[in-house]
C-alpha cells in the first residue's frame, strides 16, 4: 500500500531566502533530481541531518572548513610543483675545466716594472 502525503510550499518572492530557494528549484540539475519533490526531500534530509551532527559536534563546521582550506593549499602547491618541474631543464653540471699551465715567458717582475716605468716616462707621466 502506497502512502503519499501532499503538501504545498509557497515562496514569497519579495523575501530574499524564498526567492533564492525558488531559483535553486527552477535551475536544478534535472539529471540529478527528477522532480521538485526529489530535490526538496534531499535538501531537507541533508539540512536536518547536518543540524543533528552540528549539535553533537559544534566544531564540525570549523574542521570541515579547515580541511577544505588545507586541500586547496595542498592542491595549489602540487600544481605549482608540477608546473615548475615542467619548465625546469635538469642538466648535469660539466666537470670543472682545469686551466692549462703556460710557461711564463713574460720576464721577471723587475723587467716588467722597468718596461712599465719606461712607458710612463715616454708618455710624460
Amino acid at each position: 500500500m502506497k502512502r503519499v502525503v501532499n503538501t504545498n510550499i509557497r515562496f514569497d518572492l519579495n523575501r530574499e531566502d524564498d526567492r533564492k530557494a525558488y531559483e535553486y528549484l527552477r535551475h536544478m540539475d534535472r539529471t540529478k533530481f527528477k522532480s521538485y519533490t526529489r530535490a526538496v526531500v534531499a535538501a531537507l534530509n541533508d539540512f536536518f541531518s547536518r543540524q543533528g551532527k552540528m549539535q553533537a559536534d559544534p566544531f564540525l563546521e570549523t574542521r570541515e572548513k579547515e580541511d577544505r582550506f588545507l586541500r586547496q593549499v595542498l592542491d595549489t602547491i602540487k600544481d605549482g610543483i608540477n608546473e615548475s618541474m615542467s619548465t625546469i631543464q635538469l642538466t648535469v653540471p660539466a666537470p670543472p675545466v682545469q686551466p692549462e699551465e703556460k710557461p711564463d715567458d713574460s720576464g721577471t717582475d723587475q723587467e716588467n716594472y722597468e718596461i712599465a716605468e719606461a712607458f710612463l716616462k715616454d708618455m710624460g707621466l
